[in-house]
Protein backbone atom coordinates (compact mmCIF):
# COMPACT_ATOMS: atom_id res chain seq x y z
CA UNK A 1 0.00 0.00 0.00
CA UNK A 2 1.18 2.99 -0.77
CA UNK A 3 1.66 5.55 1.70
CA UNK A 4 -1.40 7.63 1.20
CA UNK A 5 -3.75 5.04 -0.29
CA UNK A 6 -6.32 2.49 1.37
CA UNK A 7 -9.09 3.68 3.94
CA UNK A 8 -8.17 4.13 7.93
CA UNK A 9 -9.39 1.25 9.84
CA UNK A 10 -10.80 1.55 13.59
CA UNK A 11 -7.80 2.03 15.66
CA UNK A 12 -7.49 -0.89 19.01
CA UNK A 13 -7.95 -0.74 21.53
CA UNK A 14 -5.66 0.21 24.49
CA UNK A 15 -5.41 -2.72 26.83
CA UNK A 16 -7.55 -2.74 29.96
CA UNK A 17 -7.89 -4.15 33.13
CA UNK A 18 -10.39 -3.48 36.28
CA UNK A 19 -9.65 -2.04 39.44
CA UNK A 20 -10.58 -3.73 42.55
CA UNK A 21 -8.54 -1.40 44.71
CA UNK A 22 -5.28 0.28 44.43
CA UNK A 23 -3.61 -2.60 46.35
CA UNK A 24 -4.54 -5.35 43.65
CA UNK A 25 -1.80 -3.90 41.69
CA UNK A 26 1.83 -2.82 41.99
CA UNK A 27 3.29 0.31 39.95
CA UNK A 28 7.02 -1.70 39.06
CA UNK A 29 5.07 -4.58 37.70
CA UNK A 30 2.98 -2.15 35.45
CA UNK A 31 6.03 0.13 34.28
CA UNK A 32 7.79 -3.18 32.90
CA UNK A 33 5.19 -4.14 30.63
CA UNK A 34 6.85 -1.55 28.97
CA UNK A 35 2.96 -0.76 27.12
CA UNK A 36 -0.55 1.62 27.92
CA UNK A 37 -2.42 0.15 29.87
CA UNK A 38 -6.26 1.64 30.96
CA UNK A 39 -6.97 0.56 34.78
CA UNK A 40 -10.97 0.95 34.73
CA UNK A 41 -11.98 2.39 38.17
CA UNK A 42 -8.60 3.23 39.89
CA UNK A 43 -9.50 6.09 41.54
CA UNK A 44 -13.38 6.03 41.75
CA UNK A 45 -13.63 6.06 45.40
CA UNK A 46 -11.85 9.53 45.10
CA UNK A 47 -14.71 12.00 47.12
CA UNK A 48 -13.97 14.32 43.76
CA UNK A 49 -15.12 11.71 41.56
CA UNK A 50 -17.96 10.42 43.06
CA UNK A 51 -19.39 14.25 43.07
CA UNK A 52 -18.79 14.37 39.30
CA UNK A 53 -21.08 11.35 38.76
CA UNK A 54 -23.67 13.75 40.34
CA UNK A 55 -23.04 16.61 38.52
CA UNK A 56 -20.84 19.75 37.11
CA UNK A 57 -21.57 21.99 39.44
CA UNK A 58 -21.12 19.46 42.39
CA UNK A 59 -17.73 18.86 41.78
CA UNK A 60 -16.99 22.29 40.76
CA UNK A 61 -18.19 24.05 44.06
CA UNK A 62 -15.94 21.53 45.72
CA UNK A 63 -12.80 22.76 44.06
CA UNK A 64 -13.75 26.31 44.82
CA UNK A 65 -14.10 25.51 48.27
CA UNK A 66 -10.39 24.20 48.31
CA UNK A 67 -9.28 26.46 45.90
CA UNK A 68 -5.90 28.35 47.67
CA UNK A 69 -6.94 31.76 45.92
CA UNK A 70 -2.93 30.94 43.87
CA UNK A 71 -2.69 31.70 39.95
CA UNK A 72 -3.03 28.70 37.49
CA UNK A 73 -1.57 28.85 33.93
CA UNK A 74 -4.75 29.33 31.50
CA UNK A 75 -5.40 28.56 28.20
CA UNK A 76 -8.27 30.37 26.02
CA UNK A 77 -8.51 28.96 22.19
CA UNK A 78 -10.45 30.95 19.94
CA UNK A 79 -13.82 29.54 18.74
CA UNK A 80 -12.36 28.57 15.35
CA UNK A 81 -9.53 26.58 16.15
CA UNK A 82 -12.31 23.97 16.98
CA UNK A 83 -10.81 23.61 20.82
CA UNK A 84 -7.08 21.96 19.02
CA UNK A 85 -4.55 23.50 21.04
CA UNK A 86 -1.57 24.85 18.37
CA UNK A 87 -0.29 27.08 15.64
CA UNK A 88 -1.24 30.22 14.32
CA UNK A 89 -2.10 29.22 10.29
CA UNK A 90 1.43 30.90 9.44
CA UNK A 91 3.16 29.54 12.06
CA UNK A 92 3.84 32.96 13.31
CA UNK A 93 3.14 32.54 17.08
CA UNK A 94 0.27 29.89 18.84
CA UNK A 95 -3.78 30.08 18.61
CA UNK A 96 -4.64 30.95 22.17
CA UNK A 97 -4.02 33.64 24.59
CA UNK A 98 -2.65 33.26 27.67
CA UNK A 99 -3.19 34.43 31.54
CA UNK A 100 -3.13 33.71 35.17
CA UNK A 101 -5.51 33.59 36.82
CA UNK A 102 -7.65 31.98 40.16
CA UNK A 103 -8.87 28.37 39.22
CA UNK A 104 -12.17 29.68 40.69
CA UNK A 105 -12.43 32.32 38.08
CA UNK A 106 -11.70 29.63 35.49
CA UNK A 107 -14.77 27.33 36.82
CA UNK A 108 -16.94 30.34 36.79
CA UNK A 109 -15.75 31.31 32.94
CA UNK A 110 -15.91 27.88 31.85
CA UNK A 111 -19.60 28.14 33.23
CA UNK A 112 -20.75 30.29 31.59
CA UNK A 113 -18.83 29.67 27.98
CA UNK A 114 -20.97 25.84 28.61
CA UNK A 115 -24.30 27.96 27.94
CA UNK A 116 -22.67 29.13 24.66
CA UNK A 117 -23.16 27.70 21.41
CA UNK A 118 -20.14 28.14 20.09
CA UNK A 119 -17.61 29.11 22.73
CA UNK A 120 -13.59 29.44 23.15
CA UNK A 121 -11.68 26.30 24.47
CA UNK A 122 -10.36 26.99 28.25
CA UNK A 123 -8.12 24.51 29.37
CA UNK A 124 -6.38 24.95 32.91
CA UNK A 125 -2.84 23.36 32.35
CA UNK A 126 -0.50 21.31 34.56
CA UNK A 127 -1.11 23.14 37.47
CA UNK A 128 0.63 22.01 40.94
CA UNK A 129 -2.25 20.63 43.02
CA UNK A 130 -0.12 21.38 46.32
CA UNK A 131 -0.15 25.24 45.24
CA UNK A 132 -4.06 25.55 44.56
CA UNK A 133 -5.76 22.99 46.24
CA UNK A 134 -3.19 21.75 48.33
CA UNK A 135 -6.78 20.19 50.61
CA UNK A 136 -7.07 18.00 48.08
CA UNK A 137 -3.72 15.88 49.33
CA UNK A 138 -5.26 15.23 52.35
CA UNK A 139 -8.49 13.57 50.67
CA UNK A 140 -7.01 11.77 47.39
CA UNK A 141 -3.75 9.79 47.64
CA UNK A 142 -1.80 9.22 44.69
CA UNK A 143 -3.21 5.42 43.42
CA UNK A 144 -0.34 3.02 43.14
CA UNK A 145 2.24 5.75 44.01
CA UNK A 146 4.43 7.24 47.32
CA UNK A 147 3.53 10.40 48.50
CA UNK A 148 6.92 12.14 46.98
CA UNK A 149 5.13 12.02 43.20
CA UNK A 150 2.93 15.44 42.93
CA UNK A 151 -0.18 15.65 41.22
CA UNK A 152 -1.10 18.14 38.86
CA UNK A 153 -4.48 19.00 37.57
CA UNK A 154 -5.49 19.75 34.33
CA UNK A 155 -9.22 21.05 33.96
CA UNK A 156 -11.12 22.74 30.78
CA UNK A 157 -13.80 21.95 28.15
CA UNK A 158 -13.82 20.78 24.57
CA UNK A 159 -10.25 21.00 24.20
CA UNK A 160 -7.66 18.81 22.28
CA UNK A 161 -3.57 18.47 23.34
CA UNK A 162 -2.37 17.51 20.07
CA UNK A 163 -0.32 14.10 19.57
CA UNK A 164 2.49 15.08 21.83
CA UNK A 165 5.36 12.60 24.25
CA UNK A 166 6.53 12.88 27.58
CA UNK A 167 10.20 11.69 28.85
CA UNK A 168 8.73 10.51 32.13
CA UNK A 169 6.34 8.01 33.54
CA UNK A 170 2.63 8.71 33.78
CA UNK A 171 -0.36 8.02 35.46
CA UNK A 172 -3.45 9.98 33.94
CA UNK A 173 -6.49 9.68 36.25
CA UNK A 174 -9.58 11.27 34.97
CA UNK A 175 -11.66 13.24 37.76
CA UNK A 176 -14.65 14.95 35.87
CA UNK A 177 -15.97 14.60 32.07
CA UNK A 178 -14.62 12.10 29.17
CA UNK A 179 -11.95 11.77 27.78
CA UNK A 180 -10.33 9.99 24.47
CA UNK A 181 -6.75 9.09 24.96
CA UNK A 182 -4.99 8.19 21.10
CA UNK A 183 -1.46 6.52 21.42
CA UNK A 184 1.16 5.56 19.13
CA UNK A 185 4.11 3.27 19.68
CA UNK A 186 7.89 5.64 20.00
CA UNK A 187 8.36 3.89 16.15
CA UNK A 188 5.52 6.20 14.94
CA UNK A 189 7.88 9.11 15.21
CA UNK A 190 8.28 9.61 10.86
CA UNK A 191 5.15 9.24 10.62
CA UNK A 192 3.42 12.03 12.99
CA UNK A 193 4.89 14.91 11.35
CA UNK A 194 6.24 16.71 14.60
CA UNK A 195 6.73 20.42 14.70
CA UNK A 196 9.41 22.41 15.92
CA UNK A 197 11.31 21.10 18.90
CA UNK A 198 12.03 25.20 20.54
CA UNK A 199 8.95 26.04 19.19
CA UNK A 200 6.44 24.46 20.30
CA UNK A 201 2.41 25.00 22.28
CA UNK A 202 2.92 24.58 26.05
CA UNK A 203 6.47 24.04 25.48
CA UNK A 204 5.75 19.83 24.19
CA UNK A 205 6.73 19.65 20.81
CA UNK A 206 3.77 18.39 19.35
CA UNK A 207 2.43 16.64 15.86
CA UNK A 208 1.20 19.08 13.49
CA UNK A 209 -1.32 16.90 11.70
CA UNK A 210 -4.70 16.71 12.85
CA UNK A 211 -5.79 12.83 13.77
CA UNK A 212 -9.63 13.68 12.36
CA UNK A 213 -8.28 15.08 9.20
CA UNK A 214 -6.68 11.75 7.67
CA UNK A 215 -6.42 12.79 4.16
CA UNK A 216 -4.66 15.88 4.47
CA UNK A 217 -2.63 15.95 1.29
CA UNK A 218 0.36 17.67 3.44
CA UNK A 219 0.84 14.07 5.71
CA UNK A 220 0.04 11.28 3.65
CA UNK A 221 2.06 9.17 6.04
CA UNK A 222 -0.18 10.27 8.97
CA UNK A 223 -2.49 7.18 7.92
CA UNK A 224 0.52 4.92 8.41
CA UNK A 225 0.05 6.18 11.91
CA UNK A 226 -3.28 6.14 12.75
CA UNK A 227 -3.07 2.21 11.93
CA UNK A 228 -0.98 1.62 14.59
CA UNK A 229 -2.80 3.61 17.06
CA UNK A 230 -4.49 2.83 20.29
CA UNK A 231 -7.71 4.34 21.71
CA UNK A 232 -9.25 4.35 25.00
CA UNK A 233 -12.32 6.75 26.59
CA UNK A 234 -11.68 6.86 30.59
CA UNK A 235 -14.47 8.31 32.47
CA UNK A 236 -14.37 9.39 36.04
CA UNK A 237 -13.18 7.07 38.25
CA UNK A 238 -10.82 5.46 35.06
CA UNK A 239 -7.39 5.94 34.80
CA UNK A 240 -4.49 5.49 32.55
CA UNK A 241 -0.57 4.17 32.65
CA UNK A 242 1.67 5.87 29.48
CA UNK A 243 5.29 5.07 28.84
CA UNK A 244 7.67 7.57 28.25
CA UNK A 245 8.08 8.61 24.80
CA UNK A 246 4.66 7.28 23.72
CA UNK A 247 3.22 9.68 21.61
CA UNK A 248 -0.72 10.55 22.76
CA UNK A 249 -3.52 12.87 21.19
CA UNK A 250 -6.04 14.03 24.34
CA UNK A 251 -9.28 14.97 23.96
CA UNK A 252 -11.56 16.13 26.12
CA UNK A 253 -15.07 15.67 25.44
CA UNK A 254 -17.33 17.44 27.27
CA UNK A 255 -18.49 21.11 28.97
CA UNK A 256 -15.98 20.46 31.93
CA UNK A 257 -13.41 18.08 31.97
CA UNK A 258 -10.63 17.54 34.64
CA UNK A 259 -7.63 15.21 34.84
CA UNK A 260 -5.27 14.31 37.72
CA UNK A 261 -1.94 12.97 36.59
CA UNK A 262 1.53 12.16 38.00
CA UNK A 263 4.48 11.96 36.08
CA UNK A 264 7.94 10.31 37.94
CA UNK A 265 11.22 9.06 37.03
CA UNK A 266 11.94 5.19 38.83
CA UNK A 267 15.82 6.13 38.51
CA UNK A 268 15.61 9.46 38.78
CA UNK A 269 17.34 8.95 42.39
CA UNK A 270 20.28 7.68 40.00
CA UNK A 271 20.59 11.02 38.27
CA UNK A 272 19.97 8.56 34.67
CA UNK A 273 16.71 9.60 33.63
CA UNK A 274 13.55 12.29 32.22
CA UNK A 275 15.59 15.56 31.83
CA UNK A 276 18.98 14.34 31.37
CA UNK A 277 17.65 12.48 28.02
CA UNK A 278 15.81 15.69 27.13
CA UNK A 279 19.10 17.26 27.46
CA UNK A 280 20.94 15.10 25.54
CA UNK A 281 18.59 15.29 22.37
CA UNK A 282 19.45 19.20 22.34
CA UNK A 283 23.24 18.50 22.87
CA UNK A 284 22.96 15.39 19.99
CA UNK A 285 21.35 18.57 17.42
CA UNK A 286 24.37 20.55 18.49
CA UNK A 287 27.28 17.88 18.54
CA UNK A 288 26.41 16.17 14.91
CA UNK A 289 23.93 17.93 13.43
CA UNK A 290 26.20 19.82 10.84
CA UNK A 291 28.96 17.00 10.65
CA UNK A 292 29.57 15.46 7.51
CA UNK A 293 27.64 12.13 6.39
CA UNK A 294 30.61 9.84 6.94
CA UNK A 295 31.22 11.18 10.39
CA UNK A 296 27.70 10.99 11.83
CA UNK A 297 27.48 7.53 10.67
CA UNK A 298 30.68 6.94 12.72
CA UNK A 299 28.95 9.02 15.88
CA UNK A 300 25.78 7.06 15.25
CA UNK A 301 27.79 3.29 15.61
CA UNK A 302 29.61 4.78 18.72
CA UNK A 303 26.06 6.12 20.44
CA UNK A 304 24.48 2.48 18.97
CA UNK A 305 26.90 0.31 21.18
CA UNK A 306 27.94 2.15 24.38
CA UNK A 307 24.46 4.16 24.66
CA UNK A 308 21.80 1.99 23.58
CA UNK A 309 23.58 -1.39 22.81
CA UNK A 310 23.39 -4.94 24.89
CA UNK A 311 25.17 -5.16 27.81
CA UNK A 312 26.82 -8.46 26.82
CA UNK A 313 29.11 -6.02 24.52
CA UNK A 314 30.87 -4.67 27.42
CA UNK A 315 31.87 -8.23 28.88
CA UNK A 316 35.34 -8.29 27.93
CA UNK A 317 36.01 -5.38 30.10
CA UNK A 318 36.21 -6.60 34.33
CA UNK A 319 33.46 -5.15 36.10
CA UNK A 320 35.40 -3.08 38.62
CA UNK A 321 37.30 -0.91 35.01
CA UNK A 322 34.22 -0.26 33.21
CA UNK A 323 34.02 3.13 34.54
CA UNK A 324 31.35 5.32 33.01
CA UNK A 325 29.58 2.08 31.01
CA UNK A 326 29.07 0.36 34.07
CA UNK A 327 26.17 1.07 36.42
CA UNK A 328 25.12 4.79 37.10
CA UNK A 329 26.39 4.91 40.87
CA UNK A 330 26.22 8.77 42.31
CA UNK A 331 29.54 8.56 42.07
CA UNK A 332 29.75 7.92 38.28
CA UNK A 333 26.81 10.60 37.43
CA UNK A 334 29.02 13.04 39.24
CA UNK A 335 31.79 12.02 36.29
CA UNK A 336 29.53 11.75 33.53
CA UNK A 337 28.33 15.08 34.30
CA UNK A 338 31.53 16.79 35.05
CA UNK A 339 32.32 15.13 31.51
CA UNK A 340 29.47 16.92 29.90
CA UNK A 341 30.40 20.41 31.34
CA UNK A 342 34.04 20.37 30.40
CA UNK A 343 33.21 19.25 26.84
CA UNK A 344 29.85 21.74 26.42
Amino acid sequence: MSEASGATSAPAGIEECHADGAAAFRVDDIVKRDRPLVIRGLVRDWPVVKLARQSDTAFAQRLAELDSGADVTTLMVAPEADGVIGYTSDMSGFNYRHFKVPLTLGLQRLASYSRRERAPGVVIQSALIRECLPGFLAEHAPPLLGPGVEPRLWLGNRVTTPTHFDSQHNIACVVCGTRRFTLFPPEQLPNLYIGPLDFAPTGAAISMARLDRPDDPRYPRLKLALAAAQVAELHPGDAIYMPPLWWHNVESLQPLNALVNYWWNPLQAAGGHGGHARAALYHCLLAFHALPPAERAGWKNLLDHFVFGDEDLLAHIPEQRRGVLGPLTPECVEQLKQGARQHL
